[in-house]
Order: C-alpha cells, then sequence, then structure tokens
C-alpha cells in the first residue's frame, strides 16, 4: 500500500472511531481489494464490520434482497444497482454507514457504459450519496482507482450524521 494510500486508510478509520461509527462494504468490481486496504492496519476490526464480494446479478440481488430482474434491468453497473447496495448491507449488518462500488474494470464493457465506468455509494444516517466516475488504464489500474475512490467518498462521509455535516 502506498503511503499516502495508508495515511487516507488511517484517517478514515480515526474518523470513524471517534464518530463511534462501523462500516461494512459491498464490492463488485474491486473485489474485496477495498476491505483489504481497510483492514490492513491493526486494530481496524473495531470499525470495520466486513462485507461481501457481490460480483454477479444474483449476488447483488441477494445482499440488498432484490428481486434479480430489477437488478438486470437497472443495469448490474448502475447507480441505482450500487445505492440498493449500500443500503443492503448498512441494513443487514446492522452498521452505521454502508458502501458499494460496482464498475466495468475490463477489459470489456457488458453495459452502455464503457470500461473504467464506476459507481459508488456510501449510506449513513443522512441517506444514501451516490457518484459515477469515469476512470482509465488496464484492468488492474480500474480496479485500484475505483477503490480508492470508495476511500474518498468515504472520507468526506465517515462521521456524518445528517445530510451535510462536514460540507462546506
Amino acid at each position: 500500500m502506498s503511503p499516502s494510500r495508508a495515511a487516507s486508510v488511517s484517517e478514515l478509520l480515526k474518523r470513524l472511531r471517534a464518530a463511534g461509527q462501523r462500516l461494512a462494504v459491498a464490492e463488485s468490481c474491486t473485489g474485496g481489494d477495498v476491505l483489504s486496504l481497510l483492514t490492513a492496519p491493526a486494530g481496524a476490526s473495531d470499525c470495520v464490520w466486513g462485507g461481501a464480494v457481490v460480483y454477479t446479478a444474483d449476488a447483488k440481488a441477494s445482499l440488498a434482497g432484490l428481486a434479480r430482474g430489477w437488478v438486470l434491468k437497472q443495469g448490474v453497473v448502475s447507480a441505482a444497482v450500487t445505492e440498493a447496495l449500500a443500503l443492503g448491507i448498512r441494513e443487514r449488518s446492522g452498521v452505521e454507514l454502508g458502501a458499494a462500488v460496482t464498475g466495468w474494470a475490463g477489459p470489456t464493457s457488458k453495459g452502455p457504459d464503457p470500461v473504467g465506468t464506476v459507481y459508488l455509494a456510501v449510506a449513513g444516517p443522512y441517506g444514501c450519496c451516490c457518484r459515477r466516475k469515469q476512470l482509465h488504464g488496464d484492468r488492474a489500474a480500474v480496479r485500484a482507482a475505483a477503490a480508492g475512490a470508495l476511500l474518498e467518498l468515504l472520507l468526506e462521509r465517515a462521521g456524518e450524521t445528517v445530510a451535510g455535516d462536514g460540507e462546506e
């Protein structure tokens, strides 16, 4: 892990601890990379509950408690499904923050969006925030950038209790 990534993870864990918040993550295109980063520091278990790799439409539907047909209609890589995953893992784990990432890491896309399209969502006491990003590079680069982008969004949202906390 790079020094800057380690600093981001350390800051996120610090904010979660200070707010008394726990986090669960649903990962698709990152395949567990986000949780690997979050659990690298000793003591992360006091604020990282765990998560799931939801790589298929069936896994996404099961985790979020959705109909598989709805997931396919919305698109396995979409804002709606990513938000549902963040809300679903938050509810099922009983934690304060649920996060999710979906995307097309490549080498091909199976949807209308190009390779490098990712959706990131964080659900908390304030509701759910979802962002779309267009990342570039090969499969490994897109996966690493997607993990980093979710960490950035989590850093923005950790510690919030109502919409807008911590925003300028």
